[in-house]
């Protein structure tokens, strides 16, 4: 127990990576900057106090820590709340075609979720919103990281997404006729809304947390239009009065204006990408309270990849190469608008862990550093309903918290220098 003690007293340059068993029931944190996620200012010399999982109390100035005590010396980072992604793919990343395996089975998908998990906690994001998969990859990963079989970040997840015959989510995309068999509504393929409800009650029993559908065409999928809308409104319609019924939010996949304003009007949580947004989706967005989540980070892969013969199929390359350079567009409007934003990146279309690339391109298109990190905070917590318990360095909350070397209020890049996360009020370095 004494070395445990002395583990937390020496320098954190010195600490190799370690997990906190909670031997001790009160951490005493000294934080040289605090950013609480809630303020829009830093503050100085503040004490944290944790007990067991729960912060305790934030006081100002240092306060001595008792011989029984954990003690974190932080006074030359920066303390913030654990970041949340609220649109992440574990289980694979994007490869040209040159790279691209002949075939991908589920389990190693489930491998590589692990690894893209672990890697992104490390990048200082102790929560996610998985939003589509093969199927029961992020639910497993989810409930093994619970059961502490496996370190991650929280996962809230929709399963797989829902789509219409040939739609962006539709498996069979590019296919041969005879390679397939017809996907049913348990496959995530759905076409009006008895089939709509035959879905979203699937993923319930599966044991999805929300419902993720993809109203409008995309990018990565093999089909001619990345825009067009692939729900009619009597779909999404049901869409959102099915998850209600069980408690479910609903992430919306949208390029296309049209798409996202059907998905909008029936009152869906969140708008993920909205490249063509327009000033009616952006009017209906502040009207119904639906938040942005807009993944610059991807669209600026896609686009810069877009110019790179052979890198994407023929038919993904110009979508590639329109949607890329609008989303930052779109972003800098919407923001402007007075329109709700929670961070997310699409991580997996580009690297797992260089999530904290998506704050640089906020930034860069016009949204302050200090909303930035509130958009993966506290409006991340309040999409997905947690704000009474995550998402702030406040009394009562879960202490999820991470250390950064340096200010991001002076630049935001440093949320790639992690230095500490505790997730669930364990330490991790």
């Amino acid at each position: 127990m004494f070395f445990l003690k002395q583990l937390f007293l020496i320098s954190l340059s010195s600490i190799v990576f370690f997990i906190s068993n909670n031997i001790f029931a009160t951490t005493i944190i000294h934080a040289g900057k605090l950013i609480d996620g809630k303020v829009d200012v830093v503050q100085s010399k503040m004490t944290i106090v944790i007990n067991d999982n729960l912060i305790t109390d934030v006081i100002k100035g240092y306060k001595n820590p008792k011989d029984d005590e954990i003690y974190l010396d932080l006074k030359n980072l920066t303390v913030l709340p654990g970041l949340m992604d609220m649109h992440v793919h574990f289980g694979g990343e994007y490869q040209s075609k040159a790279e691209r395996p002949s075939k991908v089975e589920k389990e190693m998908e489930a491998i590589l979720a692990t690894q893209d998990a672990y890697v992104t906690f490390k990048a200082g994001f102790t929560t996610v919103r998985q939003v589509g998969d093969s199927g029961m990859v992020a639910i497993s990963l989810r409930d093994a990281i619970n059961q502490g079989k496996v370190v991650g970040p929280r996962i809230y997840t929709s399963g797989k997404s829902l789509a219409t015959t040939g739609g962006h989510a539709d498996p069979t995309n590019g296919r041969a006729a005879d390679d397939y068999h017809y996907p049913l509504p348990e496959d995530g393929v759905v076409n009006g809304p008895y089939e709509v409800y035959t879905a979203v009650r699937q993923r319930y029993k599966d044991g999805a947390d929300g419902i993720k559908i993809t109203v409008t065409g995309g990018v990565l999928s093999e089909a001619k239009s990345g825009s067009n809308p692939q729900f009619t409104q009597e779909e999404v319609n049901a869409v959102v009065s099915a998850a209600k019924d069980y408690g479910m939010w609903v992430a919306v996949h949208a390029h296309g204006a049209e798409g996202m304003k059907r998905a909008i009007r029936a009152g869906v949580d969140s708008i993920e990408h909205g490249t063509f947004m327009d000033e009616e989706a952006m009017e209906l967005m502040i009207e119904n309270g639906t938040y942005y989540v807009p993944t610059i980070s991807a669209g600026e892969f896609v686009g810069a990849k877009s110019k790179i013969d052979n890198y994407f199929p023929e038919i993904v390359r110009p979508k590639a190469a329109s949607v890329g350079p609008q989303i930052s567009d779109t972003f800098s409007k919407a923001y402007k608008k007075g329109v709700k934003i929670a961070f997310g990146t699409d991580a997996g279309v580009q690297p797992h862990g260089n999530n904290w690339e998506e704050f640089v391109f906020m930034v860069k298109n016009g949204m302050p550093e200090m909303e930035a990190i509130q958009s993966a905070t506290m409006e991340t917590a309040k999409l997905l309903r947690i704000d009474d318990t995550l998402g702030s360095i406040e009394t009562g909350k879960i202490a999820d918290i991470i250390a950064v070397n340096g200010d991001p209020l002076d630049d935001i890049s440093v949320l790639k220098d992690i230095a500490l996360v505790i997730k669930d009020g364990k330490v991790y370095d």
